[in-house]
Protein backbone atom coordinates (compact mmCIF):
# COMPACT_ATOMS: atom_id res chain seq x y z
CA UNK A 1 0.00 0.00 0.00
CA UNK A 2 1.67 3.17 -1.15
CA UNK A 3 -0.61 6.04 -0.23
CA UNK A 4 -2.95 5.11 2.55
CA UNK A 5 -4.47 6.26 5.79
CA UNK A 6 -1.78 4.24 7.57
CA UNK A 7 0.95 6.67 6.59
CA UNK A 8 -0.68 9.84 7.83
CA UNK A 9 -3.76 9.09 9.91
CA UNK A 10 -1.97 8.23 13.13
CA UNK A 11 -1.89 4.54 12.49
CA UNK A 12 -5.30 3.71 11.08
CA UNK A 13 -5.10 1.23 8.22
CA UNK A 14 -6.84 1.01 4.88
CA UNK A 15 -9.52 -1.58 5.52
CA UNK A 16 -10.72 -2.18 1.99
CA UNK A 17 -9.61 -1.49 -1.56
CA UNK A 18 -12.07 -0.04 -4.03
CA UNK A 19 -14.79 -2.53 -4.96
CA UNK A 20 -18.03 -2.21 -6.92
CA UNK A 21 -20.96 -0.87 -4.96
CA UNK A 22 -24.35 -2.48 -4.81
CA UNK A 23 -26.50 0.44 -3.81
CA UNK A 24 -28.35 2.96 -5.87
CA UNK A 25 -26.91 6.39 -5.28
CA UNK A 26 -23.36 5.05 -4.82
CA UNK A 27 -21.15 4.72 -7.84
CA UNK A 28 -17.55 3.95 -8.71
CA UNK A 29 -18.02 5.64 -12.04
CA UNK A 30 -17.54 9.30 -12.77
CA UNK A 31 -20.82 11.14 -12.18
CA UNK A 32 -19.87 13.78 -14.69
CA UNK A 33 -16.71 15.82 -14.70
CA UNK A 34 -18.15 18.50 -16.94
CA UNK A 35 -20.28 20.70 -14.75
CA UNK A 36 -21.61 24.11 -15.42
CA UNK A 37 -23.99 26.72 -14.16
CA UNK A 38 -22.98 28.54 -10.98
CA UNK A 39 -20.86 27.41 -8.05
CA UNK A 40 -21.01 24.01 -6.41
CA UNK A 41 -23.18 25.19 -3.51
CA UNK A 42 -25.68 26.86 -5.84
CA UNK A 43 -25.79 23.84 -8.15
CA UNK A 44 -26.22 21.40 -5.24
CA UNK A 45 -29.05 23.41 -3.76
CA UNK A 46 -30.73 23.63 -7.14
CA UNK A 47 -30.46 19.91 -7.86
CA UNK A 48 -31.04 18.84 -4.26
CA UNK A 49 -28.03 16.55 -4.20
CA UNK A 50 -24.29 16.57 -3.63
CA UNK A 51 -21.63 13.95 -4.37
CA UNK A 52 -19.00 12.86 -1.85
CA UNK A 53 -15.84 10.84 -2.36
CA UNK A 54 -15.10 8.03 0.10
CA UNK A 55 -12.60 5.16 0.36
CA UNK A 56 -14.68 2.32 1.86
CA UNK A 57 -12.92 2.43 5.23
CA UNK A 58 -14.77 1.63 8.44
CA UNK A 59 -15.64 3.53 10.54
CA UNK A 60 -14.98 6.65 8.43
CA UNK A 61 -16.88 6.11 5.17
CA UNK A 62 -17.95 2.74 3.82
CA UNK A 63 -20.82 0.69 2.43
CA UNK A 64 -22.58 -1.66 4.83
CA UNK A 65 -23.79 -5.18 4.06
CA UNK A 66 -26.91 -3.82 2.43
CA UNK A 67 -24.84 -1.56 0.16
CA UNK A 68 -25.79 1.67 1.93
CA UNK A 69 -23.20 4.43 2.11
CA UNK A 70 -22.56 5.07 5.80
CA UNK A 71 -19.80 5.84 8.31
CA UNK A 72 -19.12 8.88 10.45
CA UNK A 73 -18.34 11.20 7.53
CA UNK A 74 -21.24 10.30 5.17
CA UNK A 75 -23.75 10.40 8.04
CA UNK A 76 -22.44 13.77 9.17
CA UNK A 77 -22.58 14.94 5.55
CA UNK A 78 -26.26 14.00 5.40
CA UNK A 79 -27.02 16.05 8.51
CA UNK A 80 -25.05 19.13 7.45
CA UNK A 81 -26.13 19.21 3.82
CA UNK A 82 -29.76 18.64 4.70
CA UNK A 83 -29.62 21.77 6.85
CA UNK A 84 -28.07 23.56 3.87
CA UNK A 85 -31.05 22.61 1.73
CA UNK A 86 -29.38 19.67 -0.01
CA UNK A 87 -31.39 16.57 0.71
CA UNK A 88 -29.47 13.83 -1.08
CA UNK A 89 -25.85 12.69 -0.58
CA UNK A 90 -24.45 10.38 -3.25
CA UNK A 91 -21.14 8.52 -3.03
CA UNK A 92 -18.22 7.87 -5.36
CA UNK A 93 -15.82 5.21 -4.08
CA UNK A 94 -12.12 5.46 -4.89
CA UNK A 95 -8.88 4.29 -3.31
CA UNK A 96 -7.89 6.54 -0.41
CA UNK A 97 -4.82 7.74 -2.29
CA UNK A 98 -7.01 8.91 -5.18
CA UNK A 99 -9.40 11.06 -3.16
CA UNK A 100 -7.67 14.41 -3.58
CA UNK A 101 -7.04 13.77 -7.27
CA UNK A 102 -10.69 12.80 -7.73
CA UNK A 103 -11.83 15.98 -6.01
CA UNK A 104 -9.58 18.11 -8.19
CA UNK A 105 -10.86 16.30 -11.30
CA UNK A 106 -14.44 17.09 -10.20
CA UNK A 107 -15.43 13.44 -9.92
CA UNK A 108 -17.20 14.47 -6.72
CA UNK A 109 -17.83 17.67 -4.78
CA UNK A 110 -16.46 16.90 -1.32
CA UNK A 111 -14.19 14.32 0.31
CA UNK A 112 -16.09 12.62 3.15
CA UNK A 113 -13.59 10.05 4.37
CA UNK A 114 -12.34 11.19 7.77
CA UNK A 115 -9.18 12.52 6.09
CA UNK A 116 -6.59 14.01 8.43
CA UNK A 117 -5.63 17.64 7.93
CA UNK A 118 -1.93 17.98 7.09
CA UNK A 119 0.10 20.98 5.94
CA UNK A 120 0.90 19.16 2.68
CA UNK A 121 -2.74 18.52 1.86
CA UNK A 122 -3.67 22.07 2.78
CA UNK A 123 -1.61 23.21 -0.20
CA UNK A 124 -4.01 21.42 -2.55
CA UNK A 125 -7.44 21.36 -0.91
CA UNK A 126 -9.41 23.45 1.58
CA UNK A 127 -10.38 21.60 4.76
CA UNK A 128 -13.37 22.16 6.95
CA UNK A 129 -12.79 22.46 10.66
CA UNK A 130 -12.34 18.98 12.15
CA UNK A 131 -15.28 16.75 12.91
CA UNK A 132 -13.09 14.63 15.20
CA UNK A 133 -9.62 14.47 16.71
CA UNK A 134 -7.81 11.15 17.11
CA UNK A 135 -6.02 10.06 20.28
CA UNK A 136 -4.01 6.91 20.90
CA UNK A 137 -4.89 3.90 23.07
CA UNK A 138 -3.80 0.34 23.77
CA UNK A 139 -5.68 -2.85 23.04
CA UNK A 140 -4.97 -5.17 25.97
CA UNK A 141 -6.28 -8.29 27.65
CA UNK A 142 -9.33 -7.80 29.84
CA UNK A 143 -8.36 -6.27 33.15
CA UNK A 144 -5.21 -4.72 31.67
CA UNK A 145 -2.84 -7.09 33.56
CA UNK A 146 0.27 -5.10 32.59
CA UNK A 147 -1.25 -1.83 33.79
CA UNK A 148 -0.68 0.04 30.51
CA UNK A 149 -2.31 3.46 30.66
CA UNK A 150 0.20 6.06 29.44
CA UNK A 151 2.53 6.18 26.41
CA UNK A 152 5.63 5.70 28.57
CA UNK A 153 4.25 2.60 30.34
CA UNK A 154 5.22 -0.04 27.73
CA UNK A 155 8.85 1.12 27.78
CA UNK A 156 9.04 1.30 31.56
CA UNK A 157 7.52 -2.14 31.96
CA UNK A 158 9.46 -3.79 29.14
CA UNK A 159 6.41 -5.16 27.37
CA UNK A 160 6.06 -6.11 23.71
CA UNK A 161 4.08 -3.65 21.61
CA UNK A 162 2.20 -4.43 18.40
CA UNK A 163 1.97 -1.73 15.73
CA UNK A 164 1.07 -1.66 12.04
CA UNK A 165 3.78 -1.81 9.40
CA UNK A 166 4.68 1.74 8.39
CA UNK A 167 2.48 3.25 11.09
CA UNK A 168 3.52 6.21 13.22
CA UNK A 169 2.91 4.27 16.45
CA UNK A 170 6.17 2.38 15.96
CA UNK A 171 8.01 5.68 16.20
CA UNK A 172 5.87 6.77 19.13
CA UNK A 173 6.73 3.59 20.99
CA UNK A 174 10.45 3.92 20.35
CA UNK A 175 10.45 7.60 21.35
CA UNK A 176 8.73 6.65 24.59
CA UNK A 177 11.36 4.08 25.53
CA UNK A 178 10.23 0.79 23.99
CA UNK A 179 13.20 -1.26 22.74
CA UNK A 180 13.18 -1.96 19.01
CA UNK A 181 13.26 -5.69 19.77
CA UNK A 182 9.97 -5.28 21.67
CA UNK A 183 8.18 -3.54 18.80
CA UNK A 184 6.39 -6.08 16.60
CA UNK A 185 4.87 -5.02 13.30
CA UNK A 186 1.72 -6.41 11.69
CA UNK A 187 0.23 -5.92 8.23
CA UNK A 188 -3.20 -4.84 9.43
CA UNK A 189 -5.51 -4.55 12.43
CA UNK A 190 -6.80 -8.10 12.12
CA UNK A 191 -3.34 -9.63 12.23
CA UNK A 192 -2.35 -7.37 15.13
CA UNK A 193 -5.36 -8.63 17.08
CA UNK A 194 -4.37 -12.22 16.32
CA UNK A 195 -0.84 -11.43 17.52
CA UNK A 196 -2.21 -10.20 20.83
CA UNK A 197 -4.48 -13.22 21.10
CA UNK A 198 -1.55 -15.58 20.44
CA UNK A 199 0.61 -13.87 23.06
CA UNK A 200 3.16 -12.51 20.59
CA UNK A 201 2.60 -9.00 22.00
CA UNK A 202 1.25 -7.61 25.26
CA UNK A 203 -0.66 -4.73 23.68
CA UNK A 204 -1.52 -3.15 20.34
CA UNK A 205 -0.93 0.60 19.97
CA UNK A 206 -3.21 2.43 17.50
CA UNK A 207 -5.75 5.22 17.51
CA UNK A 208 -8.55 4.64 19.99
CA UNK A 209 -11.03 4.88 17.12
CA UNK A 210 -9.35 2.09 15.16
CA UNK A 211 -9.02 -0.15 18.22
CA UNK A 212 -12.68 0.36 19.10
CA UNK A 213 -13.54 -0.77 15.57
CA UNK A 214 -11.33 -3.87 16.00
CA UNK A 215 -12.94 -4.69 19.34
CA UNK A 216 -16.44 -4.32 17.88
CA UNK A 217 -15.63 -7.22 15.57
CA UNK A 218 -14.66 -9.43 18.52
CA UNK A 219 -17.46 -8.81 20.99
CA UNK A 220 -17.43 -11.16 23.96
CA UNK A 221 -13.72 -11.89 23.73
CA UNK A 222 -11.52 -11.00 26.76
CA UNK A 223 -9.94 -7.78 25.48
CA UNK A 224 -10.45 -4.08 26.11
CA UNK A 225 -9.33 -0.68 24.85
CA UNK A 226 -7.65 1.58 27.38
CA UNK A 227 -8.56 5.20 28.01
CA UNK A 228 -7.25 7.47 25.23
CA UNK A 229 -4.03 9.43 25.57
CA UNK A 230 -1.95 11.82 23.49
CA UNK A 231 1.73 10.98 22.87
CA UNK A 232 4.11 13.94 23.09
CA UNK A 233 7.17 13.87 20.84
CA UNK A 234 9.75 16.66 21.06
CA UNK A 235 7.29 18.75 23.01
CA UNK A 236 4.51 18.43 20.42
CA UNK A 237 1.26 16.57 20.96
CA UNK A 238 0.71 13.87 18.36
CA UNK A 239 -2.96 14.48 17.69
CA UNK A 240 -4.66 14.11 14.33
CA UNK A 241 -7.79 15.83 13.07
CA UNK A 242 -10.25 14.36 10.57
CA UNK A 243 -12.17 16.71 8.31
CA UNK A 244 -14.02 17.16 5.02
CA UNK A 245 -12.01 18.45 2.06
CA UNK A 246 -13.22 20.88 -0.61
CA UNK A 247 -11.84 22.42 -3.76
CA UNK A 248 -10.31 25.79 -2.90
CA UNK A 249 -12.57 27.44 -5.46
CA UNK A 250 -15.63 26.33 -3.46
CA UNK A 251 -15.11 28.85 -0.67
CA UNK A 252 -18.86 29.49 -0.32
CA UNK A 253 -19.60 25.79 0.10
CA UNK A 254 -16.80 25.45 2.68
CA UNK A 255 -18.03 28.48 4.64
CA UNK A 256 -21.60 27.19 4.66
CA UNK A 257 -20.45 23.74 5.79
CA UNK A 258 -18.28 25.16 8.56
CA UNK A 259 -21.15 27.30 9.77
CA UNK A 260 -23.47 24.32 10.16
CA UNK A 261 -20.70 22.18 11.66
CA UNK A 262 -20.08 24.87 14.28
CA UNK A 263 -23.80 24.85 15.12
CA UNK A 264 -23.69 21.09 15.65
CA UNK A 265 -20.69 21.43 17.96
CA UNK A 266 -22.08 24.26 20.08
CA UNK A 267 -25.48 22.59 20.24
CA UNK A 268 -23.97 19.26 21.37
CA UNK A 269 -25.38 17.62 18.26
CA UNK A 270 -22.12 16.36 16.77
CA UNK A 271 -21.35 13.41 19.04
CA UNK A 272 -24.76 11.73 18.56
CA UNK A 273 -23.99 11.50 14.84
CA UNK A 274 -20.52 10.02 15.40
CA UNK A 275 -21.23 7.79 18.41
CA UNK A 276 -22.69 4.83 16.44
CA UNK A 277 -19.29 4.45 14.77
CA UNK A 278 -17.29 4.16 17.99
CA UNK A 279 -16.52 7.82 18.64
CA UNK A 280 -16.72 9.25 22.15
CA UNK A 281 -16.40 12.61 23.82
CA UNK A 282 -12.63 12.07 23.72
CA UNK A 283 -12.73 12.58 19.93
CA UNK A 284 -14.90 15.70 19.91
CA UNK A 285 -12.77 18.69 18.79
CA UNK A 286 -12.18 21.53 21.22
CA UNK A 287 -12.81 25.22 20.47
CA UNK A 288 -9.22 25.72 19.37
CA UNK A 289 -9.15 22.73 17.01
CA UNK A 290 -9.54 24.49 13.66
CA UNK A 291 -8.43 23.70 10.14
CA UNK A 292 -5.98 26.63 10.34
CA UNK A 293 -4.33 25.11 13.41
CA UNK A 294 -3.70 21.72 11.81
CA UNK A 295 -2.70 23.20 8.45
CA UNK A 296 0.21 24.80 10.28
CA UNK A 297 1.34 21.41 11.56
Amino acid sequence: MTSSRRDFLRGAVLLSAAVPLAAAGCSTTDPGEERSGGGTLERARSSGKITVGFANEAPYGFTDKSGKLTGEAPELARVVFKELGIGKVEGVQVDFGGLIGGLSARRFDVIAAGMFITPERCETVAFSDPEYVAKSAFLVRKGNPKGLLKPEDPGKKGVRVGVLTGAVEGGYAEKHGVKKSNIKTFADQASAFEGLKAGRVDCVWLTRISLADVLSKHQGEPYEVTAPFVPVIDGKEQLGAGAFAFRKADADLLAAFNGKLAELKTGNRLLPVLRPFGFTQAEVPGPGDTAAKFCKG
